[in-house]
């Protein structure tokens, strides 16, 4: 379905926003994300820094109609082209005939219920691989059949795509579901752009996906700054010759902005790079361990110079008991990586900030979509919309420092939100 030309970027709603993966991929592409809906308050903070257009609604999906959020964002009657949401997996339960009906499905069902209030021309999904394996896969049929039966068409067949043959250093697979209201055409998944290191192909024919010291090797080592064991940034002349992918993540040039805002930012500032104090012990064991194994006793993957990482994980929230997941160590420092090395492994360029700690920091890192593989959904959305893309003129000046210090108590009070009674 072509639209004319227009001058106004395409409207984008982000259900469960976190730091903003899929937010950033869907502005490169060429959408404004106008609302981020983002459930816990340090991390709805992380957004607002990063996005400075975007209005960040800090509490649940369940909280909030489709009315509500045309009206506290200002998007009021203008059309919504897509919603994008990264629905956090509440290990799906099938107690009853209907899993969608099973309260502990609550947010998958609200996610259905916002979609069809907002009427958005398409939506995409995405979620855990283990959504399509087994019985989860009658949940995920359930699913499609609910949209289908309310004038939406679902790519099918539904497809689990992996980071890594999208020109993102790390192997992460994950579910994306894609819609389109009945009269709009049908996106396609994204065709990989990349394969990955194979011993036997001597001349790939797609060019290979970056690796781990593709990504890595200009950065300045955290280790050779005092401050970084207590601060997480410093401002460094100690950047060494990026690789193409690291030219990208520094934007060097004009393309690596793609179709987003362009930032005010301080390019020889290394942000997200806070120091762990590992003790002598560990540094000898993670020295000895090979790349690409993980450490026996802390079970600690290593990262391979010449291959790609692992899935990076986020850990448990304060609800679970904060468990921080490992951070692979570093393939030639004897040291975890820091939060800036996981989000280069995930494709987040050095301008975009996550919170100082460590924990909030991987979590932001480890819960989101890599922003290239959003991307390039994007891009086929655009192509459906008959859109082309366009470059804003704007340069967006970032958020108050402020945002990426708060902790829960203060994030909580910063957006005037009740703390919840913990008895």
């Amino acid at each position: 379905m072509a639209h004319e030309m227009r001058k106004q970027r395409p409207i984008a709603v982000d259900l469960f926003a976190g730091a903003g993966g899929l937010s950033l991929g869907f502005e490169q592409a060429g959408f404004d994300v106008k609302a981020a809906v983002e459930i816990d308050p340090v991390h709805a903070a992380v957004h607002k820094f990063n996005f400075p257009y975007c209005v960040v609604l800090p509490c649940s999906i369940t909280e909030l109609t489709g009315q509500e959020i045309r009206e506290k964002t200002g998007i009021g009657n203008q059309n919504i082209e897509i919603i994008i949401s990264g629905s956090p997996c509440q290990g799906y339960s099938f107690m009853g005939r209907r899993a969608l009906d099973d309260p502990r499905n609550f947010l998958v069902k609200d996610f259905v219920r916002i979609v069809l209030e907002l009427k958005p021309s398409y939506f995409v999904f995405e979620n855990v691989k283990g959504l399509t394996i087994g019985k989860h896969k009658s949940f995920l049929h359930e699913l499609i059949e609910t949209f289908s039966n309310n004038n939406y068409q679902i790519r099918l067949p539904w497809k689990v795509l992996n980071a890594a043959y999208y020109g993102i250093p790390q192997k992460r697979e994950r579910l994306f579901l894609m819609g389109a209201r009945k009269g709009f055409v049908l996106p396609e998944h994204p065709a990989q752009f990349s394969q990955l290191l194979s011993a036997t192909s001597s001349t790939p024919i797609l060019p290979l996906t970056p690796s781990c010291w593709d990504a890595l090797k200009d950065l300045p080592e955290a280790e050779e700054f005092e401050e970084l064991l207590y601060s997480d940034c410093v401002e460094t002349e100690k950047w060494s010759n990026p690789s193409n992918y690291g030219r990208e993540m520094r934007c060097l040039n004009d393309r690596s902005w793609h179709f987003g805002y362009r930032r005010n930012w301080n390019p020889l500032l290394l942000t997200s790079s806070m120091r762990t104090n590992h003790s002598q012990m560990s540094r000898d064991r993670f020295h000895a361990t090979e790349q690409g194994k993980k450490e026996p006793i802390s079970h600690f993957f290593k990262l391979a110079e010449n291959g790609i990482s692992h899935t990076l994980r986020a850990g448990t929230d304060a609800a679970h008991g904060s468990h921080t997941s490992p951070r692979p160590i570093h393939y030639s420092s004897p040291r975890c990586i820091t939060v800036r090395e996981m989000a280069r492994l995930h494709g987040f360029p050095d301008w975009f900030r996550f919170h100082i700690t460590k924990w909030h920091g991987a979590r932001q890192v480890g819960n989101s979509v890599p922003p290239p593989l959003a991307r390039v959904i994007g891009a086929e959305i655009m192509k459906c919309l008959g859109v082309n893309p366009t470059t804003p003129e704007n340069v967006l000046d970032l958020g108050n420092p402020k945002l990426l210090s708060m902790n829960i108590k203060q994030a909580t009070n910063y957006w005037q939100l009740t703390i919840p009674n913990s008895n």
